[in-house]
């Protein structure tokens, strides 16, 4: 397969996890479905926009690299005097990274988020973070003692658990694209399709 079209596969699905991670960060925003009365009934962890900018926003230019590279000259890199296409599938590498880091970093606020909980109004008014290391993850018994907003701990966990996964995912398919730019870079990209289009 041309390093440029698994390249261009992996854009291709980046988007859509993209665009998910973007909505799962704005979702947590509103606590169980509904607008915060204050920005500090808000769990911190949303604040550090993990799915926003991490594995959204950050997330958008490696996936347009990705699909871009496809539309390069495939010849040109064959051993050809052009190799535009060598330099865009090593581009492609340091973009990978960007990705990585950046989906990095939402896997780790989002796995922080779900071992600390949500915070919530309980028994005496007042808000707090009443889970300690993440009991609440084995023992639903202890989901009663958030008062407010109702449904918050399946809210949190569901969403978060979103991001931790699709996360995930993104780390996986930047690290295998930049296997594939490594390998494009070196060997240029489809040298087999190159050859059988010279001998047609």
């Amino acid at each position: 397969m041309c390093t440029g079209s698994c390249a261009k596969c992996l854009g291709i699905t980046l988007i859509p996890l993209a665009i998910l991670c973007l909505l799962c960060n704005i979702l947590l925003f509103f606590p169980g479905g509904l607008v915060a009365d204050n920005n500090d009934h808000i769990t911190d962890e949303v604040w550090y926009f993990g799915g926003i900018f991490g594995s959204g926003v950050l997330m958008i230019f490696p996936a347009l690299v990705f699909l871009g590279l496809k539309n390069n000259d495939c010849c040109g890199c064959c051993g050809n005097e052009s190799c535009g296409k060598r330099f865009a599938m090593f581009t492609s590498i340091i973009f990978a990274a960007i990705g990585v880091v950046g989906a990095g970093y939402s896997v780790i606020i989002s796995a922080v988020a779900i071992n600390r909980g949500p915070i919530c109004q309980i028994k005496n008014g007042t808000w707090a973070y009443p889970f300690n290391e993440g009991n609440y993850l084995s023992n639903h018994d202890l989901w009663i003692q958030c008062e407010k907003p109702i449904d918050i701990v399946p809210w949190h966990l569901t969403l978060f658990s979103m991001l931790l996964a699709m996360g995930l995912v993104q780390v996986a398919l930047c690290g295998f694209q930049a296997i594939n730019g490594i390998i494009g870079t070196i060997c240029g990209d489809c040298c087999g399709c190159c050859g059988s289009s010279e001998g047609a």
